[in-house]
Formats: structure tokens, C-alpha cells, sequence
């Protein structure tokens, strides 16, 4: 059986989705073969798919949409762009039956259809949000980067956000095996780092995602120093550096020490116009970026209290610093999007100042502090939010008045803009199932429209897939658009993954969620907690029970990608039994059989990290639980 792909355009992206199509098609029948010379014997009555675009009045950049039409092997996949003739492409081979469970090849499922030619798909869909996208966090190898960008068009994505000039901070936190004593420190610099995000840049632009970049870190290239990530610096400021920081508490200078959480003086025009000056340069030099993210420090209550300062909102500061950046990009012909950030202090909206030129720029609600025990509920009517108090603020929980801060922005700018948010960050460490945290994700991402946002990025570690990826599974269906349930997409996954007893899974995993608390997890509210401590004995039980009934078996299922799950399911079910032992105890107030349980089960994850590196974390498991949850941190065993 000969089949002939061609591609209309030269795209490097339509070509790279042709190249795509022949290789699963072959794995999905191995009868096929793929005709190249037109004269050849076996051409002349090959079957052809053409990749190509719409005609030119249907193309549009920024909006995806696609069109299948085969039958017998003979037809097209056309796209509004090339990343969206890749979209399509992906979603012809998930309709023939192929699953993308999880990054990297040995992940998927790939059907066997001995009669392929007798399938007929006919499907025209437009994506349902323009902003679909991830956010790099935790520790990462450059693998798993690499293997998250490949695939997150085959689920529906089209964007990936890779934070800071560089990626050094969260490659170094692999290379240095930060907080995994068992592993032994590797030499990274930042000339590797570059060399990755080359490389990084070169797989964004094949697949023609949209590129976002930067966000932190612009506060400590005005100060002249290396955005390095979360770190400490004892770098001396020379007295014109230090009158550019923000006065706290009487003070100016590198805040608690760390260079990416200062704040500037930003009523300063030698702030502002140092700032300008180097976004506007970094623009110029980076045309493959898409979105440039324009953030201020990483934390909250150190903004200026300086005279001039104090006469403004921080929201307004930084709405007059977006209009002098918007002026100087226009200036030298740039027309990169430029994503603004309500975030922290900047919930509070501007009172005084608007931006000029609102299509210059993208708003981003970010409400980190937020509850993941609920989705959003749109009210009737919004409350008001507390009335802002200069370093005194406290971040709210509640999803109303996140929403509240979002409903004084809309009074303000009424343009583009997605929800940022963080279901896979921190929150789904505290739910072990991962059932929970993918439904919040589902009705969150259906509750867009009615919040006038235009989709959704994720800020998350690359290695969330303990026990599986349903989670990033929901959240790309959904943010291209999916009349199914819940239901309906939680079965086609686990049926995919597990096999014959996927049921059994989902329920188990089900009832795992169903007694674990993310706010807990996520340090909200007192540690003693008894519910919390019955709810982790119960817990336990249902794991060891669970593992008496599946683990006994040597070979439990002969598919290679469904023996990967049920691998990980084993290793995930220890996970669990130690885990809420230690959670137990902390939430019964027993701090040294918490401590103890604690460092058991953060040797085992270490111990196993170099098996599971690629569903679990550590770095960034054991972060949260130190600084979130209430355990100690473990540096040696």
C-alpha cells in the first residue's frame, strides 16, 4: 500500500508535520510505504494526503484552525498556519486511535489498524482560545524541555514560556542536583545554558509555537546583574545602582538578599528610562520571540516607600513604565506583544494611568495565591477588593476576590488577555491521585469565556507525571475545545495508559484525590489538622490494599507503554504509603515522627530519582514541602 505525502507550502513546520505523519502511519500499519518519485512504478496509483494552508483570506497567525478530510487514504489536512497544519496533523492521528499520554515517544499509544484504508475522518475546528500554553518551572534537563515542547502540540497546545533571558536557573537546579544529597553536583555555566536555549529556540520555531520570554529578572538587569534564578547574591551595588532599588523600612539594597525579588524605584526616571533600554535592546535582538513578559520583582510587601513613590499606586508606576516602553519599541519598528502581569501588588488596578496603546499588550491574571480545593464561580456581582495598603498586603485565597482584582482590571483595559495560573506548580503535590487537580483544571479552563479571558497558560514543573499526565491531558483538550466530559476524557486516557483494569485505576486514583487536601499541601491554614490526619490513614490503606491486588502479578499487561504506567503506578503507590505517614503525623501535631517519615520518604524519592526523572520532581517536590507544607530540610542521610 503506497501513499504519497505532500506538502504545499514550504514551511518548515508543514514539512516537519508531513514528516511526522510518515512516521506514525507506519508504526499505526506496516504495510504502508510512502511513495517519493512521481515516476515511479508504485506512484502511479499511490493514495496522497496534502498538507498545505488555507487559502491566503483564511490564514491568520494568531488564531488556529484546521480541516481534515480523508478517506481511503486519499485527502488533505489544511491549516490557518503551519503550526496549525501540525495541529491538525496530530489530531487525524489521535482520531485514527493514537494517544499521547505523556512527553516522549515511549509514552504513547499507537493502535495497530490493519484496514486503515477503509477509515473516513471529515473534521473542521477552530481552536476555541487563542493563548494555550505552559510555563517552564522546577528542575529541568534539557530532555525533558525538549521532550515537553514536542509534545505540546500533539495535545493541542500552541505556546510555551520559557522565563528569564536564559533558562540557566531551572537547568542549573538539575545540573546541581539541589536537594538530592544522593547525586553528585554537575558543572553547568552559562555559556551551556545558552548554547540549550539556542537549541530550545530551534524546536519552538520547527513546530511554529509561539514563543513567550523573560518575565522576572528585568528589575536585576537594571542593576547590572545575571538573572540567575531564586539565589542569594553578595554582589556590592555601587551608589548609583543602590539609589535605583526600592526604599523598605528605611533601607535600599538587594531585598533579604536576593537580586530577583528587589523592587526598583520606579518613580525614578533614571529607572524607568534604564529599564526601557534594556527590553528595548533585548527586543531587538530576539525577533523569534513572540510575547516579551514585563514583570516586576518576585515578591510582595518591599515596593518603594520613598517620597515620590508613596504619590502612586504600584500599578500605576507600572503602567506609565509599559507607555514609555510601548513608546520606545514603536519608535525603532518593533511590534512585539508585550504581556503585562496582575500579580502581587499589581492586583490592585491603576487609578490615575491607562495604557496608550492597549494592542501593544497582552494582560495576564496570575492569582498564585489561590485556592485549588474549587473552581471559579463567576458571582452576580463582584465584591470590592480591600482597599491597597502599601507593604501591608496580604494575598488573597478566596476565588471571589482574585476575581474581584481581575473585574477592576477589566474597568481598565479591555484587551487581550489569558489566566496564568498554577494548578501543576505546587497545588498538585497535595493531591495524589492527580484526579482532583485535573478536574479543577477542566472547569476552570470552561469557565474562560465568562471570566472574558482568552485562554490559559500553565506555570509548572516539565516532570509532573506521578502517577500519570491526565492533568496536561485535560488541559490541552480543553483549551483547543472538546464537547466531551470529564468523564469521557479521564476513560480515554487511563484506557490507554492501564489497559483492561483501567477502571480499577481510575477509581483507586479517584479515591486516592478524594482525601487529600492541595491547601493543605500548599501551607494554607494551621498545620494540626485531624481530618487531614485520618484522611492519610485511610489513604495509606487504600494504597497497600490496592497493591495487594495489582503487584503481586510478575507481568501484569504486555503492552510496552501500558507496563511503563503500571511501573510508575508501583512506584507511585510506595510514594504514597510514605508520604502520608509523614503528613499524618504533621497534622497531628508529632513533629519528631514527622521528621523521621519525612526523611524516609525524601531518601526514597532521592534514591529513585534517576529511574523516575522523568515524572517526579524531586527538586521541586521537596521545595514545596519545605517551604510550604511545614517539613524539614533534609541535606544529607
Amino acid at each position: 500500500m503506497y501513499i504519497r505525502i505532500d506538502c504545499t507550502s514550504n514551511s518548515e513546520t508543514v514539512l516537519f508535520a508531513g514528516s511526522e505523519l510518515k512516521y506514525y502511519l507506519s508504526k499505526i500499519n506496516n504495510t504502508i510505504a510512502f511513495s517519493k518519485d512521481t515516476d515511479a512504478e508504485e506512484d502511479k496509483n499511490c493514495n496522497r494526503i496534502l498538507l498545505g494552508l488555507f487559502p491566503d483570506s483564511e490564514c491568520s497567525s494568531d488564531d488556529d484552525a484546521y480541516e481534515i478530510e480523508i478517506s481511503h487514504l486519499n485527502g488533505h489536512i489544511k491549516g490557518s498556519n503551519p503550526r496549525s497544519v501540525l495541529l491538525g496533523m496530530y489530531r487525524y492521528l489521535t482520531l485514527l486511535g493514537c494517544r499521547f499520554l505523556r512527553p516522549g515517544k515511549e509514552y504513547e499509544w499507537i493502535p495497530s489498524i490493519p484496514h486503515i484504508e477503509e477509515i473516513h475522518i471529515s473534521r473542521r475546528q477552530k481552536a476555541l482560545y487563542r493563548h494555550r500554553g505552559v510555563c517552564i518551572e522546577g528542575a529541568d534537563a534539557p530532555e525533558n524541555i525538549l521532550e515537553f515542547i514536542d509534545w505540546l502540540p500533539k495535545l493541542g497546545y500552541n505556546s510555551f514560556f520559557l522565563q528569564f533571558e536564559l533558562p540557566y536557573a531551572f537547568l542549573n537546579l538539575w545540573y546541581s542536583h539541589k536537594n538530592n544529597p544522593l547525586l553528585t553536583p554537575e558543572e553547568f555555566t552559562l555559556e551551556k545554558a545558552a548554547e540549550i536555549s539556542l537549541l530550545i529556540d530551534r524546536e519552538l520555531q520547527k513546530r511554529n509555537l509561539k514563543h513567550h520570554r523573560v518575565g522576572h529578572g528585568w528589575t536585576c538587569s537594571v542593576l547590572g546583574q545575571n538573572t540567575l534564578g531564586w539565589v542569594s547574591s553578595d554582589a556590592r551595588l555601587s551608589d548609583e545602582q543602590l539609589s535605583m532599588t526600592a526604599l523598605v523600612n528605611g533601607e535600599r539594597g538587594f531585598y533579604k538578599g536576593i537580586p530577583i525579588n528587589t523592587n526598583l524605584c520606579y518613580s525614578s526616571p533614571k529607572v524607568v528610562s534604564s529599564f526601557v533600554e534594556k527590553v528595548t535592546t533585548y527586543a531587538q535582538m530576539h525577533p523569534e520571540v513572540d510575547y516579551l513578559h514585563i514583570w516586576l520583582a518576585d515578591a510582595f510587601n518591599n515596593h518603594c516607600e520613598c517620597h515620590a513613590c508613596k504619590k502612586h499606586l504600584p500599578s500605576d508606576l507600572y503602567v506609565h513604565l509599559l507607555n514609555e516602553l510601548d513608546k520606545a519599541l514603536s519608535e525603532k519598528g518593533l511590534t512585539v506583544k508585550i504581556v503585562f502581569l496582575i500579580y502581587e501588588e499589581l492586583l490592585w488596578a491603576p487609578e490615575k494611568e491607562q495604557l496608550a496603546n492597549p494592542d501593544r499588550f497582552v494582560m495576564m491574571f496570575a492569582p498564585i495565591s489561590r485556592t485549588f480545593l474549587h473552581s471559579y464561580e463567576i458571582p452576580d456581582e463582584f465584591p470590592a477588593p480591600p482597599e491597597y495598603q502599601r507593604n501591608q498586603i496580604t494575598l488573597p485565597v478566596n476565588l471571589g476576590e482574585n476575581l474581584s482584582f481581575l473585574a477592576q482590571w477589566k474597568k481598565v483595559f479591555n484587551g487581550e488577555s489569558f489566566d496564568y495560573d498554577y494548578p501543576l506548580g505546587r497545588a498538585h503535590y497535595g493531591d495524589m491521585g492527580y484526579v482532583h487537580i485535573a478536574h479543577i483544571i477542566y472547569e476552570d479552563i470552561h469557565r474562560l469565556k465568562d471570566l472574558h479571558l482568552d485562554g490559559y497558560i500553565s506555570c509548572q514543573e516539565l516532570r509532573c507525571f506521578l502517577p500519570n499526565g491526565l492533568p496536561n491531558y485535560i488541559m490541552g483538550n480543553c483549551l483547543f475545545g472538546t464537547d466531551a466530559s470529564f468523564e469521557e476524557l479521564a476513560e480515554e486516557y487511563f484506557q490507554a495508559a492501564y489497559g483492561e483494569n483501567w477502571k480499577d485505576c481510575l477509581t483507586y486514583l479517584s479515591e486516592l484525590s478524594s482525601l487529600c487536601d492541595c491547601d493543605y499541601y500548599n501551607g494554607k491554614n494551621s498545620r494540626l489538622n485531624p481530618q487531614i490526619a485520618a484522611n492519610m490513614e485511610t489513604l495509606s490503606n487504600k494504597v497497600q490494599s490496592f497493591r495487594g491486588k495489582y503487584f503481586t502479578k510478575k507481568e501484569l499487561l504486555a503492552v510496552p507503554v501500558q507496563q511503563l504506567f503500571w511501573k510508575h503506578l508501583d512506584y507511585h503507590s510506595q510514594y504514597c504509603i510514605l508520604l502520608s505517614k509523614a503528613l499524618s503525623f504533621l497534622a497531628k501535631g508529632m513533629k519528631k515522627e514527622a521528621e523521621d517519615a519525612w526523611k524516609d520518604f525524601t531518601h526514597y524519592i532521592c534514591s529513585q530519582e534517576q529511574t523516575f526523572q522523568k515524572a517526579l520532581d524531586v527538586y521541586r517536590v521537596v521545595e514545596v514541602s519545605t517551604n510550604y507544607t511545614g517539613f524539614p530540610l533534609i541535606e544529607e542521610f
